[in-house]
């Protein structure tokens, strides 16, 4: 996975962007009516991506309603929706690779195979990155909108001021954080995400590895209570009661986003698809004064604490009753080059052919954050059993009613136990 992003730095450099239909949604009209319902959560590449999709309205008998909430309304909102059986009131499902991985478990998702081959000539969808990242035993379930990955935004002028240098470790974040607290005032100096289940999920995954070590054992017994366990759970503790206290902890995505943007915050670490906002006069008051580094490490000889990956992309659930090669057809137009093109403005792109023409600030440190840092290997015990989990343990530990440890060990216990009932562990 690496890889690709390493030769899509590379393609940036060389290859000529393709010549672009600017004619909007090309797709045949329907003989019958249709109404495609899909369903996200909201950031500007995937606002962007919606008004894309929302383009083949202009197509006689063509009907796309698109509905952006929170991710975890969203998610919560397509569980309920896919779970309960019969036919799906969504045609389009934007879905992360984790989700891909729990929703094939549990048969929610549509393979894209034969559709990509009837359509690769006309539409290129080889030059699409991640494909193999949306895949499960060799099927493809989802076609990539964006590249994502976390790292660093910060105010240089704040860090200039106090003789800061720009962070490249976690311990360098929290002696950043004292110094600001005390020097200039500033009561939220930097925040992560963890005010939700799946954010602190998200930052300690990565902090398991940035560590060393892994989830799971390889036969699928739990192995995140293990030392590089305690030590990633314990920073993450050391992170939130330096850097941001009870009010940080609050922090969404789009919290962070504006804090950088207005000058609230001094450091952000959150994701690359929230950088073009900066130097957009529209959000930011800081245009061209926001800079962006790495994801800071976990060590100082380690890996950037952060996986890169596929972000986010759009897939279609098994159940739709709607004609899926119209749906397909639909997406393909919002993922054109193009559309990809103009979405170079928003966030990391995924068509090699458009990379040439991408030219954004934030550009440097995804790479380098992404060449060399750290990456998991997907399983289906992860996404179906061990996600939820830690979605619920967790947050436990900022109560202060647990160690680390005694956290996680119990957190390996309802994994076990769940896991077993499921048929990943074998009795």
């Amino acid at each position: 996975m690496k890889k690709a992003f390493l030769l899509l730095a590379l393609l940036a450099l060389v290859l000529p962007v393709a010549a672009q239909d600017m004619a909007g949604c090309m797709i045949e009209p329907p003989e019958s009516a249709a109404q495609i319902n899909m369903i996200g959560w909201t950031y500007p590449i995937i606002d962007f991506y919606a008004d894309e999709l929302e383009a083949c309205n202009d197509v006689d008998n063509i009907d796309v309603n698109t509905q952006l909430l929170d991710s975890g309304a969203a998610h919560d909102q397509l569980r309920l929706a896919l779970g309960a059986g019969g036919t799906s009131p969504y045609d389009i499902i934007m879905v992360t690779q984790g989700d891909i991985e729990s929703y094939v478990e549990q048969g929610w998702m549509m393979p894209l195979n034969d559709l990509i081959a009837k359509y690769e000539d006309e539409y290129q969808i080889s030059d699409i990155l991640g494909l193999a990242d949306m895949s499960v035993d060799g099927q493809v379930y989802g076609l990539p909108m964006e590249q994502n990955t976390r790292h660093m935004f910060y105010r240089p002028d704040l860090l200039d001021k106090h003789g800061i240098a720009v962070p490249e470790t976690w311990d360098d974040v929290i002696a950043a954080c004292g110094v600001l607290q005390a020097e200039d005032s500033i009561v939220i100096p930097f925040t992560t995400q963890l005010h939700a289940g799946w954010a602190w999920r998200i930052e300690f995954g990565d902090m398991l590895l940035a560590f060393g070590g892994q989830p799971l054992n390889e036969d699928m017994t739990p192995a995140f209570n293990g030392d590089a366990g305690v030590m990633a759970l314990e920073k993450l503790v050391e992170i939130a009661d330096a850097c941001m206290g009870e009010e940080g902890l609050t922090y969404s995505i789009d919290d962070s986003q504006i804090g950088i943007a207005t000058g609230e915050l001094a450091m952000a670490f959150t994701w690359a698809s929230r950088a073009a906002a900066m130097d957009d006069p529209d959000f930011s008051d800081y245009v061209g004064g926001i800079e962006f580094a790495p994801a800071p490490r976990a060590t100082a000889d380690g890996l950037y604490g952060a996986t890169g990956g596929t972000g986010a992309g759009l897939g279609i659930p098994a159940n739709i009753d709607d004609d899926p090669d119209l749906v397909f057809q639909v997406i393909l137009e919002a993922l054109d080059e193009e559309s990809q093109l103009r979405g170079a403005n928003y966030g990391v792109i995924t068509r090699q052919a458009v990379a040439a023409n991408a030219d954004a600030r934030y550009l440097p440190a995804v790479f380098a954050t992404i060449s060399g840092g750290v990456e998991g290997t997907p399983v289906p015990a992860i996404g179906a059993v061990l996600n939820p989990v830690w979605d619920q343990w967790l947050p436990q530990i900022i109560r202060g009613e647990m160690s680390a440890q005694e956290l996680l060990d119990a957190a390996a216990a309802a994994y076990t136990t769940e896991a077993t009932a499921q048929g990943f562990i074998e009795v």
